[in-house]
Formats: structure tokens, C-alpha cells, sequence
């Protein structure tokens, strides 16, 4: 393809996504397909000769688009909303054009010092102290891709120093030693990045409980820091969340940080969805006590109309940040090494791309008000669908109802909010995803598409109260209808083991459960069926028993010449814990629990 022929399709490209978006509307919010349909309608091999543009065009709409789920439809309120506009599409269009890979500001000037300028753009848009900034404070923004890369990176950015402030104090002490003992704190409702960060910096990681509002306080991270202390292990990272995933419910910023200050700890604030609103005064109160953070980030890919990827990550000291990850070979200098930023030091992954440049078409195109005004009215439709719920005695929500987006549930056994999503969704009219709230199922209603407007959200209640009309209609003929028969013993037998398993587990459904709520289940299960034991094996309570009876050690020793009275005296060895390994077990519950 020559740049003549390229302008002609790019015409028509840029002709078809307009097409697209503006009849988006008349889709399916959802695809009708089954794993691998793709692989049917496409051949087995690359083709040996190039094609036709025209043709490659018309699989898109045969065989492509068949299998897409419409983020942008105005019908799709799952997960968070996918950012995306028209200049974050002409701002992707030129990076991509201009190819650049900008690991330092020798490889392309502009691509780093862009990437500075509107970082703190924003940094000050959402009310960062001067400190976060690249203007004059010690720190400094960055994008990185995702929010997943901004928590592991501070946690190793918090892992490397207080390894190092552990080796200055005690010189000949093993690294290994230090990172056994190191601790790493979240709410349970923090996104499962978080848990994964702690799994790849191979520390242990606490799931704090939250209070009523789904928070996670200073006294319960103080409790628990104290507690690990006594232990002889070593706090040294809190992840706080601003918009849970869950419910978007929002930690104690202020008292977290006091606690993370006074005891020494890094605090990283992921702020993914809801940080975007931060943009507008009346939500700045969120971060009150954000001082004391030594990290933070949000994306603008979700809620500011920018296109995937553009996770914007601040620091409070970016020598804190680069010491931990900087690798410098020969290759990669350059003679502005002293007094330039490289941003390959900032993050995992050398090679970036020119990421900056959309968003700036965003922020200059939109403004900060026009910005504002797009977040504000997902925080009104997101209350407008709420009044529709309350309004409506088969419902309750629960969770806070801040920012855009509402959960809520059928009143009575989860089973019930499960069948009415699954009936939603399978009717491809809207699309919402579940979510697990002290043991509530419910339902997550999320504004998403960007000219979301009241008529949607009118829609959608019709089409969830419709769905609960006929799930309770259902309900009702199945109640009215069943026939009263008397069953055999084994029948009672068997309905009565039923019941018992839907009492407990009737609003579980593991195809549509978030992949912690399934470990959640799968825990629940495990917790019920270890009760059971406990009945019938007292000694099944303890899992080290258990380990010490099937240890081979053991085995010979008892079937040696040991007498029934050494035999006895074994047991309270092999099952007393040691200093060691006492909060590993009692961590390991509170996960459970």
C-alpha cells in the first residue's frame, strides 16, 4: 500500500468508524457466538500473497464484527466505561503515523517532554500538592499502561527501599531474609491487580476488613500493622483505593496516610475509575490527606474520553521510584543523560509509545469544562437510575452511589438477582456484570457510553423491570403449580441435601462470577465442608495434624518401636505452631474469613 492508496482507505476507514459509531445503536449489545467461532470462518494459514483491501474490509464485517462486544453502545453498562473519542482516535492515528519508540529523551524529545507538560496538566487539574509534580517538585507524573503496571511498579519501588533502609541497619542480613518478612496491606474489596502485585514481588499480602460503607480505616491498617510487628515481620507497602471495583466505594485517604506516615510505610493510591472525577472541585475532597501518599494513579482510558491504553501514575520522589528499576547499558546513554528524563527508568517495559499525544488532543479539544460537564452527567444519570430503583419495593442498592454507577438487587435470595442478570443479558438488549457484597449478589449498573443521555437510563429500567415482572411471574406459576406429592426416603433424602446446598450457595453461578468471587466461593466451600469433618474427625480442625499424619517421617516412627506412649507425645510436637509460621496461619484465615 502506497501513501496514494492509503489516503483513499484512510478516507474510508475513517468513513467507517464514523458509520460505526453512529449506528451503534441498532446493534446487539452482546455477540451470539461460541469459543472458536473465529477460527471457522477464517482460513487455517496466512495467505502467500497479499489481498485486496476491499476484501480484508468485508471479513471485518463478516467475521470480526459478528464476534464484538459494543463498549461503546449506550446500552452497555458492564464493568467501567472504555474511554474513547474522536480526538483520542486522530491522536492514536499520528503516534501511530510518527512510530516513534521513546524510551529516553534522546530517542524523540518531543515524545518525553509532552508526556511531562500534560501529566502535570492533569496533576494539577485534580489538585495534586506541587510536589507530584514535574514543575518544581521532587517527584514527577508518567504513563504507563494500565493500573495493574502502576501497583506492582510502587510495590517494588517500596519493596527496593526498605530493603535497602533494612541493609544499611543490619549489613551482613540476607535480602532473602528481609523479603520473607515483609508485609503488604489492601481492603478485601481492592481489585485483584493488587493481590497479583503482591504474588509477582512474592511478599505476603493482608485483605483488611472495610466498615459499613465499604472503607477501609485507619484503625483496622493500624491494628494490623501492629499486630504483624509483634509477629517480627515488616510492614512496608498499603494500597488504598479510591472506586472500588466492587461498588465503587472509596478508602479513609486521610486517616491511611496518617497511619502510613507515622509508621514508615509507602502508600499508593489506585484510584483507576473514580479518580477521573477528581477533575471536578465538589469530588477533591476525596483526597484529603493525600500528602502523605508517596504514589497515585488513575486512568483516563476509563472515564476522561481517552482511548485504552493511558494509566496517568504520579510520585511524590521520583528517586524513590527510578533507583528501584533502573538498568543503564552503554547502548541506551546519551550526553543529556544528566539533566533529561528518561522514562524508560519510571516503569518495567523500555519501549513506549508516543501515549501522550492523545490525550493532549482530548484536553485541548474538550477543555477541563467541557471534561467536567461529561463526568457530571454520568454522576446524575448514574442517580437518576438509582431513584428508579428505590422507587421500586422489589429492589434495594447498596453501596455508595458517588460517582456513575449503581448496584443494586431483587430483594431476597441471591438466586433471584442472579437469574434476573442472566435473563438480561442473554436477551442482548443491555449488558451489566454481578458482584459479590457481603454475601449479597447483586448487579452493577455503570454509565458508560459517552453521550449517555436520560432516554438510555429510562430504557434500561424498563428493560430490568420488565425482566423482573416476568422472573417473578415465573417465580409465582412455578410456587402455584407444584404438585403435592409424597416422595420416597431416598427422594427426601436427596431434595432435603439440595435444599441445604441452595440455602447456601443459591446466588453463586461460577460462568458469571468475578474471578475473586469465585476464590471467595471456592473458600466458602471449602470452610463448609472442613465444618463437616470437624463433626465427624476432630482432628481434621487442625490442617497441621492432618500434615503430620500423612508425613512418611511419622508414619515409621510410629510403625517403629516407638510405644503407645511415645507415640502419644509425638503429636503435640508436630502440631505445635512456631513463631515463625503463627501469623502465616492466622493471615491465611483472615483471608478466608
Amino acid at each position: 500500500m502506497d501513501s496514494k492508496e492509503f489516503r483513499t482507505r484512510g478516507k474510508e476507514m475513517v468513513d467507517y468508524i464514523a458509520d460505526y459509531l453512529d449506528t451503534i445503536k441498532f446493534r446487539r449489545v452482546t455477540p451470539e457466538v461460541t469459543p472458536g467461532y473465529l477460527q471457522k470462518l477464517l482460513p487455517d494459514e496466512a495467505p502467500s500473497k497479499g489481498e485486496d483491501f476491499s476484501d480484508i474490509m468485508k471479513d471485518v464485517d463478516a467475521a470480526i464484527m459478528k464476534g464484538v462486544t459494543h463498549w461503546q453502545h449506550p446500552n452497555f453498562h458492564a464493568y467501567f466505561p472504555a474511554g474513547n473519542s474522536f480526538p483520542s482516535i486522530l491522536g492514536d492515528m499520528l503516534s501511530d503515523a510518527i512510530g516513534c519508540v521513546g524510551f529516553s529523551w534522546a530517542a524523540s524529545p518531543a515524545c518525553t517532554e509532552l508526556e511531562t507538560v500534560v501529566l502535570d496538566w492533569v496533576g494539577k487539574m485534580i489538585g495534586l500538592p506541587k510536589k507530584f509534580l514535574h514543575d518544581g517538585g521532587i517527584g514527577g507524573g508518567v504513563i504507563q499502561g494500565s493500573a495493574s503496571e502502576c501497583v506492582l511498579i510502587n510495590l517494588l519501588a517500596a519493596r527496593h527501599q526498605v530493603v535497602r533502609q533494612m541493609k544499611k541497619r543490619f549489613q551482613f542480613i540476607e535480602e532473602g531474609l528481609i523479603l520473607s518478612k515483609l508485609v503488604a496491606y489492601s481492603s478485601k474489596l481492592a481489585h485483584s491487580c493488587v493481590e497479583k502485585a503482591g504474588m509477582i514481588g512474592f511478599v505476603k499480602m493482608r485483605q483488611l476488613d472495610v466498615d459499613e460503607e465499604f472503607s477501609l480505616r485507619g484503625y483496622t491498617l493500624e491494628c494490623a500493622i501492629e499486630e504483624d510487628r509483634r509477629m517480627g515481620l515488616i510492614p512496608f507497602f498499603v494500597c488504598a483505593t479510591l472506586g472500588t471495583t466492587a461498588c465503587c466505594s472509596f478508602d479513609n485517604i486521610l486517616e491511611i496516610g496518617q497511619v502510613c506516615n507515622k509508621e514508615n510505610v509507602w502508600l499508593h493510591i489506585d484510584a483507576a475509575y473514580a479518580g477521573n472525577a477528581l477533575i471536578c472541585p465538589e469530588f477533591q475532597y476525596l483526597i484529603k490527606g493525600i500528602e502523605n501518599a508517596n504514589s497515585f494513579n488513575f486512568n483516563p482510558n476509563k472515564w476522561m474520553l481517552v482511548n485504552f491504553d493511558c494509566s496517568l501514575m504520579w510520585v511524590r520522589d521520583k528517586e524513590s521510584l527510578t533507583s528501584a528499576v533502573t538498568v543503564d547499558p552503554l547502548y541506551l546513554k546519551h550526553k543529556h543523560d544528566d539533566y533529561a528524563i528518561d522514562f524508560r527508568h519510571w516503569g518495567i517495559p523500555l519501549s513506549r509509545r508516543f501515549r501522550s499525544l492523545k490525550l493532549w488532543f482530548v484536553l485541548r479539544t474538550y477543555g477541563k469544562e467541557g471534561l467536567q460537564n461529561y463526568i457530571r452527567q454520568h454522576v446524575r444519570l448514574a442517580k437518576v437510575f438509582k431513584s428508579y430503583v428505590d422507587n421500586d419495593s422489589r429492589f434495594e442498592t447498596m453501596g455508595p452511589t458517588k460517582m456513575g454507577l449503581v448496584c443494586f438487587r431483587l430483594k431476597g435470595p441471591n438466586a433471584l438477582t442472579q437469574k434476573l442478570l442472566r435473563m438480561i443479558n442473554e436477551s442482548g438488549k443491555l449488558h451489566m456484570v454481578p458482584a459479590l457484597l457481603n454475601e449479597y449478589y447483586i448487579i452493577r449498573f455503570a454509565v458508560c457510553a459517552e453521550n449517555a443521555v436520560d432516554e438510555d437510563i429510562k430504557y434500561a429500567w424498563d428493560i430490568v423491570s420488565e425482566m423482573a415482572d416476568e422472573l417473578m411471574e415465573m417465580r409465582q406459576s412455578l410456587t402455584d403449580n407444584k404438585i403435592d406429592e409424597q416422595p420416597s426416603s431416598e427422594e427426601i433424602n436427596k431434595e432435603e441435601e439440595e435444599e441445604e446446598n441452595d440455602e447456601v450457595f443459591s446466588g453463586f453461578d461460577d460462568e458469571i462470577i468475578f474471578d475473586q468471587q469465585r476464590n471467595n466461593l471456592s473458600r466458602a466451600c471449602m470452610r463448609r465442608n472442613l465444618f463437616f469433618r470437624m463433626i465427624s474427625d476432630p482432628k481434621s480442625y487442625n490442617p497441621r495434624v492432618l500434615k503430620a499424619l500423612c508425613t512418611d517421617k511419622v508414619k515409621k516412627r510410629i510403625d517403629g518401636s516407638a510405644s503407645g506412649e511415645d507415640k502419644k507425645s509425638l503429636w503435640p510436637t508436630r502440631s505445635l505452631p512456631s513463631q515463625k509460621y503463627a501469623f502465616m496461619n492466622k493471615s491465611n484465615k483472615d483471608l478466608v474469613d
